[in-house]
């Protein structure tokens, strides 16, 4: 649970940091399950060619940045028995995204993010409702995310970085620009000047908790260092989707505690050794 500073400063800026939200045994064995995961080494799919009206299960996809670089993401819009569903589900997680959307949340859809040492392309300043509210058909911003770093996330391996407040703009359109959805550039370099940027460097477990209206953009990787997040994505039940898309309307999400998690981890490491 998040205490009252926690969501003050996620109020005041769109997003919380908190560190070491998963212990040290939890972040290995995430680090351990995604590096065997041979699913993340499938071949991907341009998501700019993909019909965004069909559900994702369990795809790789790949966006470029129009400058060679390329970041590939593993999406899926389904809860599994996996522990990146566990994850998801987790009590800790769920329990602080209910407190900071001030109400009951459900299950939108999680990725892991790859972007490789060397290669792993730069994202352009965006907000996340800036395509949910098409894609997703929702009517309010009662969205968030909760970004967990798998390996440190640092300037030189392109971390995320936000504008801090840019919540409080609001819904900024969007455009397409090298194949990615792109807020106005007029009004981001207008909140630049005037908001505070923040490098959200992690260590391995560490997490941040952020709006869906927050910009947030990063640089790509030139590092020899992978920088690896698994994201977990949240709508109210109060913002069911008036129609109907690949992402799933109100189902009820059923938490887990901590020890059903790392159980669960636990399990599905010693099967894929």
């Amino acid at each position: 649970m998040l205490t009252s500073e926690q969501i003050a400063d996620y109020n005041r800026d769109g997003f919380v940091i908190v560190e070491k939200l998963f212990d040290a045994e939890e972040a290995n064995l995430l680090l351990n399950i995604a590096s065997a995961d041979e699913s993340l080494g499938q071949a991907a799919k341009d998501v700019t060619k993909l019909d965004l009206t069909r559900r994702f299960s369990a795809q790789v996809l790949s966006l470029g940045d129009g400058a060679g670089g390329e970041s590939k993401f593993w999406v899926n819009d389904d809860i599994g028995n996996d522990y990146y569903s566990a994850i998801a589900r987790c009590q800790r997680v769920v329990d602080s995204m209910e407190q900071i959307l001030d109400g009951e949340v459900y299950h939108w859809h999680h990725k892991m993010m790859l972007k490789n040492a060397g290669t792993g392309g730069a994202f352009m300043w965006h907000q996340d409702f800036g395509y949910w509210h098409k894609t997703g058909h929702c009517l309010f911003p009662f969205m968030g995310s909760c970004m967990i770093a798998v390996n440190r996330t640092t300037t030189a391996n392109g971390c995320l970085q936000v504008l801090a407040g840019s919540h409080h703009v609001g819904l900024i359109n969007h455009e397409r620009v090298d194949g990615q959805a792109t807020a106005d550039p007029d009004r981001v370099n207008a909140a630049v000047e005037r908001l505070r940027l923040v490098n959200l460097e992690l260590e391995s477990g560490s997490a941040v908790f952020f709006h869906c209206n927050l910009l947030h953009r990063s640089d790509a990787n030139k590092s020899d260092q992978p920088r690896w997040t698994l994201i977990c994505c949240y709508n109210t039940a109060r913002n069911d989707p008036y129609r109907d898309s690949h992402h799933p309307r109100y189902t009820p999400l059923h938490k887990l505690e901590d020890d059903q998690v790392i159980q669960i981890g636990r399990r599905q490491w010693e099967q894929m050794k």
